[in-house]
């Protein structure tokens, strides 16, 4: 009987085991799973901290470029990010009227390689503590490492953190940072 019951135990995990979803090796953001499988857009479109970067990329029309083939490394602001701007820059930025300008916002936060965080601080390393980061919109952005933390400086001073790296997708990869980029105006 003891016998009958471990077998029994002992198919029923493993039918379980084979059954169970296989979930995403890469960290959750915006409390919503990442899917290397997914690609850059079908994936941002699940986190709830990016809701305004999301609308920012249709309102630009960047959907078909950010879903396509790729490379890309997409430095993703979050909603607090877009928040921290002076008020009513993103009501502005998002009027059919500024779409040129809102391009090339968005494109400053986006490089056509696919350059994970590791790759990235051997590029820092290798150039003596500052590496420049050319992005698709033209802008130079500045990566450093500060405190054992990815940083990027945009054309203006400000900076951002890279608070989660490394979210891979099917055409590239994401890294969540805490302030919006902006190019020279």
């Amino acid at each position: 009987m003891l016998k009958a019951l471990r077998t029994t135990t002992l198919s029923a995990l493993l039918m379980a085991a084979v059954a169970a979803p296989a979930f995403a090796a890469n960290p959750e953001v915006g409390g919503a799973p990442m899917y290397e499988n997914k690609n850059i857009v079908e994936n941002a479109v699940n986190s709830k901290d990016h809701t305004t970067l999301v609308a920012a990329v249709k309102a630009a029309g960047l959907v078909d470029t950010l879903s396509g083939k790729g490379p890309f490394t997409v430095f993703a602001p979050t909603n607090e990010a877009f928040d921290a701007l002076p008020a009513g820059t993103v009501d502005t930025l998002l009027k059919p009227e500024n779409k040129d300008q809102l391009v090339k916002v968005l494109t400053c936060h986006v490089v056509a390689a696919d350059a994970m965080s590791t790759a990235i601080e051997k590029m820092i390393k290798d150039d003596g503590g500052e590496h420049d980061v050319k992005t698709v919109g033209g802008c130079v952005l500045k990566a450093k490492e500060d405190m054992g933390k990815l940083t990027l400086t945009d054309e203006n001073g400000n900076v951002a953190h890279v608070t989660i790296a490394d979210v891979k997708q099917s055409n590239g990869v994401i890294h969540v940072i805490d302030h919006v980029l902006l190019p020279k105006m």
